[in-house]
């Protein structure tokens, strides 16, 4: 029977359950390319002082508002693993940004090719990326990207924001957890760099403006070189909670996958000590 023999109304119930059906079908489609790609990811420009700045934005798929994060990356900038990095946290309920430092001088990715830090001549290369970057500049910014946060209709700004760093990006999260004290809730320096000095600008001296709760990773080649820094750091953030832990074995460098010093179970261990004292301090 074709459906032109059925009574009107049949015949219109017929029609309906079809649409309905494809209604029923696009609808688990979509819901199945959900579910397949839980974090969205965004390209963006934020407007700065000193010109825009390119970062990528990470939020779970869907509707909703999600504590606002921060990851500052290493020496060698944005780039497919810190985008990785991003994701990752994103897909743990939290809206994560990730800027290039060093959009001043060059848009991101700002190297190309294998860097070997051993090589003179490709440190070399770091030297324009980073000579901009001055306390102050590096405090502003990193306010400015709090700042930003704010912004986004996808960020709960009733919950403190998170920040994060490795390597470089380590006394970044200092600078920005002084500078915003009331909204950086949580940090976490991963093999972060020059956190203790013996300037005057120094990361550590700022641990009493800090507000934030700290989990400090360190290298064990980064101990040996400067055993003190630990306990220097400690009684910076005096009567904060803090925890400071040294990876036995991991060299500088161990958290980011492309790196030659990658340790794939500590990195593990160290996203989840991230992940753990996010849910704690960012709630």
């Amino acid at each position: 029977m074709q459906d032109d023999d059925l009574p009107f109304d049949q015949s219109r119930a017929v029609a309906l359950t079809r649409r309905g059906f494809a209604a029923l079908t696009l609808t688990a489609g979509a819901a199945s390319a959900m579910a397949a790609d839980p974090v969205q990811e965004t390209d963006i420009a934020i407007p700065m002082v000193d010109g825009a700045c390119d970062a990528a934005l990470f939020h779970p798929t869907g509707t909703g508002t999600w504590p606002g994060c921060l990851i500052f990356p290493d020496a060698l900038g944005l780039r497919p693993v810190f985008r990785d990095m991003g994701r990752r946290l994103a897909a743990e309920g939290y809206a994560v940004l990730v800027p290039n430092p060093f959009y001043r001088t060059r848009k991101a990715p700002v190297l190309s090719g294998p860097f070997d830090f051993g090589n003179p001549d490709d440190r070399a290369k770091l030297v324009p990326l980073t000579a901009p970057l001055t306390t102050e500049v590096k405090t502003r910014d990193g306010a400015a990207w709090i700042a930003y946060l704010d912004t986004l209709p996808q960020v709960n700004k009733t919950a403190p924001l998170g920040v994060s760093g490795y390597c470089m990006g380590g006394p970044y999260t200092m600078f920005t957890a002084a500078a915003v004290p009331d909204r950086v809730g949580a940090a976490g320096s991963f093999h972060g760099g020059n956190l203790v000095t013996d300037k005057p600008d120094s990361p550590h001296l700022l641990g009493p403006k800090i507000k934030a709760s700290y989990y400090f990773a360190i290298a064990t080649n980064d101990d040996q070189r400067q055993p003190d820094a630990k306990d220097k750091l400690r009684e910076a953030l005096a009567g904060k909670p803090v925890t400071i832990e040294v990876y036995e074995t991991c060299q500088h460098g161990w958290c980011v996958s492309d790196a030659k010093v990658y340790n794939k179970a500590a990195a593990d261990r160290a996203f989840t000590e991230l992940v753990a004292l996010y849910r704690k301090a960012l709630a």
